[in-house]
């Protein structure tokens, strides 16, 4: 009976500030239905909107719990919409491709961040949402990195320019695709590979064609896929660098529980032990969890933090965005 209130007052000192950042998901999500805004920067500018809601007590739990714990369980759902024969599917040297492409963006970023006056953390943040997926993979790689006083106004930046350059991507790279006389296949290839998020980029595939958008669903969800083995050698790289500076103080752990959670489901999709009606379900709970999340994200960042951010790190995200998409026409011309 004890734990049972202490667990309902839990529950009551959250509720506010879920139920808030509930409630933002769903406008962004309505707005994004009726009029085709992307339902993850709508959430992240209505949270900023909102920002004052941060500072007062009775929100300030609930909003911590959405922008942590349901970010961790919506990233942790992404491994049901994987399976290891996606990639038989779609043929081995295809898979090479745009793990190579993933890798190499990754590595650029973090080279050429120097120049642009960022450390790795910011490198590794946007070439990581760059390569992977977009606002998602932000959230996760965010998850991750140790917490400093800048770590929400990076997080909420990454977002935004993701989101905003893989909405012009969904319209520009189909134009490209045609330019460069690709067919179905490689149009799809290209596509699934170069655009950041989920939706976009099966968005600008099926604006193509309904063969387009499969290829171009399953190059992206390879993709997706890559986020687990990222973040576990960053996580690795990051304990040690944690074990330098810390002596045998606390660290993060070795393997974070929403990526291990995230493997297992892969596996167990792969092996196909879980109904189809729970894949869907999870889906789509992971989708809202994932937007409740980063309405939560906007809400615990001002404006003028991001604002602040500087032309430098948009430039950097552009010369990313334009990397991994000139890698991936010079792999379709030489070897496909």
């Amino acid at each position: 009976m004890n734990i049972f209130s202490i667990r309902l007052s839990e529950a009551s000192l959250i509720f506010p500030g879920f139920l808030i950042s509930a409630l933002i998901a769903l406008a962004a999500q309505f707005i994004s239905d009726h009029y085709g805004a992307p339902s993850m920067l709508m959430a992240l500018l209505f949270g900023i909107a909102l920002n004052f809601l941060s500072d007062e007590k009775k929100c300030k739990p609930g909003i911590a719990f959405s922008a942590q714990t349901l970010l961790r369980i919506g990233i942790a759902l992404l491994g049901l919409r994987i399976s290891f024969g996606m990639a038989a599917d779609l043929g081995w040297p295809i898979v090479f491709s745009v793990v190579g492409a993933v890798t190499a963006t990754i590595l650029f970023g973090l080279l050429v961040s120097r120049f642009f006056g960022y450390g790795q953390r910011f490198a590794f943040l946007s070439a990581g949402s760059v390569a992977v997926c977009g606002a998602s993979a932000a959230m996760a790689i965010s998850a991750i990195l140790p917490i400093d006083e800048r770590t929400e106004e990076r997080l909420v930046f990454t977002v935004v320019g993701v989101t905003i350059l893989s909405t012009s991507a969904m319209i520009i790279y189909p134009i490209l695709a045609d330019a460069l006389s690709y067919n179905t296949k490689l149009a799809g290839i290209f596509l699934g590979a170069t655009i950041h998020d989920v939706a976009q980029a099966v968005g600008a595939g099926f604006s193509k064609s309904e063969a387009t958008g499969d290829i171009a669903t399953v190059v992206k969800l390879i993709r997706v896929s890559m986020l687990a083995p990222i973040i576990l050698i960053a996580s690795i790289l990051i304990r040690r660098l944690s074990k330098a500076e810390l002596g045998e103080g606390k660290r993060p752990p070795l393997v974070p529980g929403f990526v291990l959670a995230f493997v297992v489901l892969v596996v167990m999709n792969s092996v196909q032990i879980i109904p189809e009606i729970i894949t869907e379900i999870s889906t789509e709970i992971s989708r809202w969890a994932l937007l409740t999340a980063i309405a939560a994200v906007g809400m615990k960042t001002a404006l003028k933090e991001v604002i602040n951010v500087g032309l430098p790190a948009i430039s950097l995200l552009v010369i990313e965005t334009v990397f991994i998409c000139c890698f991936m026409i010079a792999v379709l011309y030489w070897f496909f």
